[in-house]
């Protein structure tokens, strides 16, 4: 099958990539407006926690069903009509006086978003050649963490203007527009492609091998391990609980504090940039060429856990600048999407990624909420707020040193397909 190239390519990418943006930004964005939520709904950290990791249990739910759909109706169509539930999730946030109803927005975001980055990924595999996969990749994460961007500085000068209900609902206007332009724009490139791949006896036969050949598949279970915890709680932190802990720990203003996370974000952005262009070049998922992802993976994540450990020893106003090193290192987390995609067949790309997915989700899911259960249960003990976030700190950090020591020691390599 040729691979798509010139305006296709870009028209293809930028509508994803657009899409990604917006759903990156629902992600991260109660970081930032956290404070206005607590104060305006009365939210303990619990509560917040809880709100917060709706989007991650829906996004989660979402994610075996939606690779069923991505291999059967195409990424074109699928992320189309979801895209229309996070406009009503958007919508219903924005309206809601209670802890339910932003409940059950932040639910409805997480299914509408549930394929921003799979369908791209389903896409990608089907579409360019195996040798763009990392790069693309890459530059998709640099499309999310521009929307993590947008959701710091820009979020919180808007504000004192329009609220965070405002904010709510501008963001419902743009998920409408990146809705339409996937379902009329990617149109021309889903049927370049859609016959040939038809074409393909051997790739409806790899089809019917489902979620039990990919579950099964050791190579599969060690990138999913780091999945649900390495990755998993670093989004949660990254998307939550950042901010609180610039505000708590270091003593930040809500200001300050959006800067901090603006200059996290940028950092995070351009070492993306940086793993797109190097990761291609210097990178093999086997082995056979540079350096082995296993062992840029197990480096990079070892960064993060001993930065993370370094915040945990010190609160002195400069320590904030720890985060732009482990934004850094969390930028190896690209590869292990990659490999997982590229580990099994076309035909099963979408289930495959979908099922990684799956995993840092449930992770996200259970530190965002978990992480806020901690902080209360030590300040029921008698901890301070900054302790009792550095408690939860510490757990967290405790399981991501086993299961990197788990997968360092795991040698399960891909199969050949």
């Amino acid at each position: 099958m040729p691979a798509l190239r010139g305006l296709a390519a870009a028209q293809t990418f930028l509508c994803f990539a657009a899409a990604y943006f917006l759903s990156y930004a629902f992600r991260s964005i109660n970081a930032v407006i956290a404070p206005d939520l607590q104060a305006d709904v009365g939210l303990q950290n619990a509560d917040l926690g809880l709100l917060s990791s709706a989007y991650f249990l829906s996004f989660a739910a979402l994610q075996l069903p939606l690779g069923i759909w991505l291999d059967k109706y195409g990424p074109r169509r699928t992320e189309s009509l979801l895209l229309l539930f996070a406009a009503a999730g958007a919508a219903i946030f924005a309206s809601s006086e209670s802890l339910a109803g932003l409940w059950l927005g932040r639910l409805l975001i997480g299914v509408g978003v549930s394929a921003c980055l799979m369908a791209p990924f389903k896409a990608y595999r089907q579409w360019f050649s195996p040798g763009q996969q990392s790069r693309l990749g890459a530059w998709m994460l640099v499309a999310g963490t521009s929307g993590a961007l947008a959701s710091t500085v820009p979020v919180s000068a808007a504000l004192p203007f329009i609220g965070w209900r405002g904010v709510f609902w501008v963001m419902c206007g743009m998920i409408l527009t990146a809705s339409a332009a996937i379902f009329f724009l990617v149109r021309k490139a889903e049927a370049m492609h859609e016959a040939a791949a038809q074409a393909k006896p051997a790739q409806a036969g790899n089809a019917r091998l489902g979620y039990r050949h990919i579950f099964s598949n050791p190579y599969f279970r060690r990138m999913a391990l780091l999945g649900v915890i390495n990755h998993g709680t670093l989004s949660a932190w990254q998307t939550l609980w950042a901010g609180p802990w610039m505000m708590t720990v270091l003593g930040m203003s809500k200001q300050q504090t959006a800067h901090i996370l603006f200059a996290f974000n940028l950092c995070m952005m351009l070492s993306y940039l940086v793993m797109s262009w190097w990761a291609p070049r210097h990178v093999s998922q086997d082995g056979s060429a540079g350096y082995p992802a296993v062992r840029v993976i197990a480096i990079g994540l070892g960064g993060t856990v001993a930065v993370q450990l370094c915040m945990l020893a010190t609160s002195t106003p400069w320590s904030w600048m720890l985060w732009l090193i482990l934004a850094a290192c969390i930028t190896v987390t690209t590869l292990t999407q990659t490999g997982v995609s590229l580990a099994f067949p076309v035909a099963l790309a979408g289930r495959a990624n979908s099922a990684f997915n799956l995993s840092v989700f449930v992770g996200s899911f259970a530190v965002q909420w978990g992480a806020g259960l901690l902080m209360d249960m030590f300040g029921a003990f008698g901890a301070i707020p900054a302790d009792a976030m550095r408690g939860a700190l510490a757990v967290c950090v405790a399981g991501q040193a086993l299961a990197l020591f788990a997968f360092v020691m795991n040698r399960a390599t891909p199969s050949p397909h």
